[in-house]
């Protein structure tokens, strides 16, 4: 018996070993093929090549001419489509004689010829039209009938992060040529797929598929495959090639599950969202809200509410930046719970003490949000004297703020510190004092937390009784010089009336 002979009925009994025990632990309904081969041994990342696709030719080729790949010969009653498998550290490559679209349970396949997988890269051609000069990525599903491979209302798993990480390296590599680098939404099969999968292509005619320019860029970003964690959204509307979602994936620290453009949206139902949501292992759901017809956009969007799904806008997206989404998910919630019509700011102190906690993992538990509210009263008449210095301040702390939808901030702030709660309410107190000084008279009583503002004010009726005509004598007044009627000296104390305005300060933190 041959080595890979023997180490296939050892990689075999080892997956029935663990299923059999998992079975016995959770029962069979618990228990999913991702958990049994990742507990049975060392899966490793399997890339699909077709010899009937030229790309796909292309593509393996460069990722033979860069390592010293191991050339496994042998043959599986289980898989016959098989012709060559190569492996190097924790790659395998797996050609195949038939089209990628219809390798429906290769996953399976390979575990029974102890193959397993731990994600499938595609390595394949994208046909268009236009001709354009394009690498792309994608996942795989049929929103309505399967009549380009796998089938109809179902989703193959989605790998997110080896989408994010094949783009953005595509995109680094591809700088330096005329390729454009895309993602694509979910189209044709496979689709019965319990591993994670991906498709990696070159596009889109058979002057690029035997380019190797493009070969050698997507081989390269294959080989740097990087499985870092990020928030991972499901996306709604625009084109074939989700020019939004692609550029958030690009500039942002998010990526995409699956993707459905506006002329799939019609056929989309509640089953199909929780479905391709379930195989995203998505966090929230994107719209492209801009070019989403409304009709759509609301139905869509009103089933996503049923489902209880977080919906985030491009802002939000961006204002999460290199936060982790659980994390950002509590400070989004308490920003619901205090302000509904807010949208968080997250000052760039916080998000670097979040990230000094560790990198972020899928159910990680992050210190618990402290709110606290400041005064009001005293916010607002702030903000109408200095809106920017307002602002200005509370970036300089580790914390996160609301703005309302009309631009105004809330008076509620959200920190991970007790003792940094209680030095910005009182710093911002003391800002906020020093900002109306510089308008109005203030008189402040510490002891007793009472703000007085008192406001002075021309007062045209006063100068009238003086016999101060409307006009250019009102405008001396107004910028304090004065004036002189009737061989009288009227002086702007004389036409002010002054306005004293008290206010209680109060602020409580919210443990």
């Amino acid at each position: 018996m041959s080595l890979r002979e023997k180490k296939k009925i050892e990689t075999k009994n080892k997956i029935f070993k663990v299923a059999g025990r998992l079975f016995k632990e959770k029962g069979f309904e618990n228990i999913t093929v991702d958990e049994i081969i990742k507990e049975a041994g060392e899966p490793k990342i399997t890339i699909i090549c077709s010899t009937l696709d030229i790309a796909s030719q292309n593509i393996k080729n460069h990722l033979l001419s860069m390592y010293e790949w191991i050339r496994i010969s042998y043959t599986c009653d289980d898989f016959p489509d098989v012709c060559q498998i190569y492996e190097f550290d924790n790659f395998r490559i797996v050609e195949v004689d038939k089209y990628h679209i219809y390798q429906d349970g290769i996953d399976e396949k390979l575990i029974n010829c102890g193959l397993p997988g731990k994600v499938i890269i595609f390595a394949s051609k994208h046909k268009s039209n236009d001709g354009r000069k394009l690498l792309t990525a994608h996942f795989t599903g049929n929103v309505k009938d399967a009549e380009f491979g796998g089938q109809a209302q179902e989703f193959a798993k989605a790998a997110p992060h080896a989408l994010r990480s094949l783009l953005k390296t595509m995109q680094m590599l591809a700088k330096t040529t005329n390729y454009t680098v895309s993602m694509e939404s979910t189209h044709h099969g496979p689709t019965h797929l319990n591993i994670p999968s991906v498709y990696v292509e070159i596009g889109s005619n058979e002057t690029q598929w035997n380019d190797p320019v493009p070969g050698e860029i997507i081989a390269s970003a294959i080989m740097s495959l990087d499985s870092g964690e990020v928030p991972v959204a499901m996306g709604f509307g625009g084109g074939h090639y989700a020019p939004r979602q692609s550029k958030l994936l690009f500039e942002t620290n998010i990526t995409f599950g699956h993707n459905f453009p506006n002329y799939q949206l019609q056929h989309i139902d509640k089953e199909l969202i929780k479905k391709a949501f379930d195989n995203s292992y998505a966090d929230f759901i994107y719209f492209d809200r801009k070019s989403m017809p409304a009709r759509e956009r609301d139905r869509i969007g009103k089933i996503v509410e049923e489902l209880g799904y977080e919906v985030l806008r491009e802002g939000d997206i961006r204002e999460m930046d290199a936060i982790p989404w659980e994390f950002f998910k509590q400070v989004r919630q308490k920003t619901n719970d205090f302000c509904q019509d807010g949208r968080v700011k997250i000052t760039d102190g916080m998000k670097n003490e979040i990230l000094m906690l560790g990198l972020p993992h899928r159910g990680c538990k992050y210190p618990e949000i402290k709110a606290f509210r400041f005064d009001r009263e005293l916010l607002q008449e702030t903000e109408t004297v200095d809106k920017k210095r307002v602002r200005a301040f509370l970036d300089s702390y580790n914390i996160a703020y609301i703005e309302r939808s009309n631009g105004i901030i809330a008076n509620v702030i959200f920190t991970i510190d007790d003792d940094c709660a209680r030095v910005v309410t009182q710093e911002l107190t003391n800002e906020c004092i020093k900002i109306l000084k510089e308008r109005y008279e203030i008189e402040y009583i510490p002891d007793e937390n009472i703000l007085y503002i008192i406001d002075k004010k021309f007062n045209p009726e006063l100068a009238r009784k003086f016999g101060i005509p409307s006009g250019p004598m009102f405008g001396e007044l107004t910028s304090g010089k004065a004036v002189t009627v009737n061989g009288k000296i009227i002086t702007p104390e004389m036409v002010y009336q002054s306005n004293r305005k008290k206010i209680t300060l109060i602020n409580t933190i919210d443990f």
